[in-house]
């Protein structure tokens, strides 16, 4: 892949290709990332998976509406965090697409940025959860209707359901034996079905980033401060509860989600406390009632939808998450279910945190 990005890349960006170190960025499940550094700059290039994102080039056009909002947001001095914006190509496009050979995009690079995988402190996860929060919060008056669905029903747990009821009768891959007690745990859980359908029509859209992991927030190496909301790939219009699932999901455990020390998997209650600080301390402005009632439901349909998506994707043979061993995705389901588990023992004290 290398000697592909050298020859048929980076020409496209100005970049002489003998001059170009080239180095593997990040751990995405999704798209391969890499960092390209040369004499006169550096950038983040990307290529994006067309199998998961089946119209890239809306992808591109969101993230580049976004990066503007909030880079004028900025020089309105409303947008207190960095902006990661796309580097166009000498003929002035937001991506090149080779075919075969791929669909690829670059992006600015933060210097001095660091992302972490666990939170460890308190302190972490408020800083992280209030970035996130700002970058909402500075998106909310941004019509939601301006981007598209680059996967649609995205967060639809209804949809998810039923397609591992499908994997789970099909079972391609002669896995099911292997997992049937977490298909059944899943399948069994129709309340939160209904829960969810009784609030989702009463939430207004907005624009949601839709995988607020603490490795999606960049953190200044040089203060430990927060520095930038990254990976706008999923950005859509949506509800603000999954944002916030999605930092109990990622924030709460002291394990990282492919752990298989599931005595360990727990949601840690001074983090969750955390995270309502911090989130609601930039939007608690902003969001309507029924929007902050949402929020404890969003953490629970998110640690199981996750599980389910996983345990989904193990059935069906690995075909969307990169994985880096046998069994990887099923390892990922058993740890978010334990995760929501944990989430529903805890329920009582939780939610005393809103």
């Amino acid at each position: 892949m290398i000697e592909l990005i050298r020859q048929s890349v980076l020409p496209h960006f100005g970049i002489e290709a003998a001059e170009a170190k080239i180095s593997a960025l990040g751990n995405g499940h999704i798209n391969d990332t890499l960092l390209v550094r040369w004499p006169a700059g550096e950038l983040v290039l990307q290529r994006i998976n067309t199998e998961v994102f089946k119209t890239p080039n809306a992808l591109v056009s969101n993230a580049d509406k976004i990066s503007h909002h909030l880079c004028a947001k900025s020089l309105q001095q409303q947008y207190g965090l960095k902006v990661v914006s796309p580097c166009l190509t000498q003929e002035g496009e937001l991506a090149i697409d080779l075919g075969e050979q791929g669909f690829w995009r670059a992006i600015s690079y933060l210097p001095h940025s660091l992302s972490i995988e666990v939170v460890k402190s308190e302190q972490e996860a408020e800083m992280a959860a209030k970035a996130f929060g700002h970058f909402a919060s500075a998106l909310s008056d941004f019509d939601a209707t301006q981007l598209e669905d680059v996967i649609p029903q995205f967060h639809h747990l209804p949809g998810r359901m039923v397609l591992l009821k499908q994997a789970a009768e099909l079972d391609s891959q002669h896995r099911l034996d292997l997992c049937r007690n977490w298909v059944d745990y899943a399948l069994s859980q129709q309340a939160l079905l209904d829960e969810l359908a009784e609030i989702s029509p009463k939430l207004p859209l907005r624009i949601c980033h839709n995988d607020t992991k603490i490795n999606n927030m960049l953190f200044d190496k040089r203060d430990m401060s927060s520095m930038a909301i990254i990976d706008l790939d999923t950005c859509m219009k949506g509800h603000l509860m999954y944002d916030f699932g999605d930092m109990v999901r990622t924030f709460c455990s002291p394990e990282e989600e492919d752990s298989t020390a599931l005595d360990k998997v727990q949601v840690r209650q001074d983090i969750f406390a955390a995270i309502c600080r911090g989130y609601l301390s930039e939007l608690g402005d902003v969001l309507t009632e029924d929007e902050k009632r949402s929020l404890w439901l969003g953490a629970r349909v998110i640690c199981l939808m996750i599980g389910v998506r996983f345990l989904t994707d193990y059935l069906n043979g690995d075909v969307y998450f990169h994985i880096h061993r046998e069994g990887h995705n099923l390892d990922r389901a058993a740890n978010q279910f334990t995760l929501y588990q944990s989430l529903l023992d805890q329920e009582t004290v939780l939610k005393a945190h809103f």
